[in-house]
This record gives structure tokens, C-alpha cells and sequence, in this order.
């Protein structure tokens, strides 16, 4: 796991704000290191929803921050990646941001 140059806690927090985010809107754009640690937590959502128990759907609303996205994540993702075996995204490079020359990326729902 990178550490992003955060603090644990508020390392954990950001991505779980950028998972949602992406399970949301379909595709975020942000620097290629965090986009890469946004994939694997995010195809683990993704597989948890793919199991739909009463287990699973505890683990995804104990880490997906809106209510709705984590349904949605039920309801409409993970169905649609049922007979799929990992590889839900796809991070695309973009070139560097402006002020800071930042690698930056494009991570979307495949």
C-alpha cells in the first residue's frame, strides 16, 4: 500500500470518499498513484457486491460513505460484471497537471 504522503486515517478517508465517488459518477480524474491504489480497492467493492449476502452488503456499507451508492453498487454494477473475473476499471494516463507537473490519470468503470 503507497502512503500518499497522508496519515493513516486520513489516507483511508480519501480513498474511501474517491471509491464512492467513482462507483457514483462511472470515472474520476486524479494522479496515477492514487487512481492505482482507487483500482484495488475498488474492484473489491465491486467483487464484495458480486456476492450479495448478507455479509458482503455489511462490508460495503461499513465502507462506502453514501447509502445509495452502496445500492447502486447492488443494484446496477455488480451485475453487470457477473461473469467477469477482476479488471471492473481501467486507468488511463493523461499527462502532467499544470501547476505541480503531476502525473495525472483518468480511472473509469470498464
Amino acid at each position: 500500500m503507497r502512503k500518499l504522503g497522508r496519515t493513516s486515517d486520513h489516507r483511508k478517508a480519501m480513498l474511501r470518499a474517491m471509491v464512492t465517488f467513482l462507483l457514483e459518477n462511472g470515472k474520476i480524474e486524479t494522479t496515477v498513484t492514487r487512481a492505482k491504489e482507487v483500482r484495488s480497492e475498488a474492484e473489491k467493492m465491486i467483487t464484495l457486491g458480486k456476492k450479495d449476502d448478507l455479509h458482503s452488503k455489511r462490508q460495503v456499507f461499513a465502507y462506502i460513505t453514501k447509502e445509495e451508492v452502496s445500492k447502486k453498487l447492488f443494484d446496477e454494477i455488480s451485475p453487470k460484471y457477473k461473469d467477469v473475473n477482476g479488471g471492473y476499471t481501467r486507468i488511463i494516463k493523461v499527462g502532467p497537471r499544470r501547476g505541480d507537473a503531476a502525473e495525472m490519470a483518468i480511472i473509469e468503470l470498464v
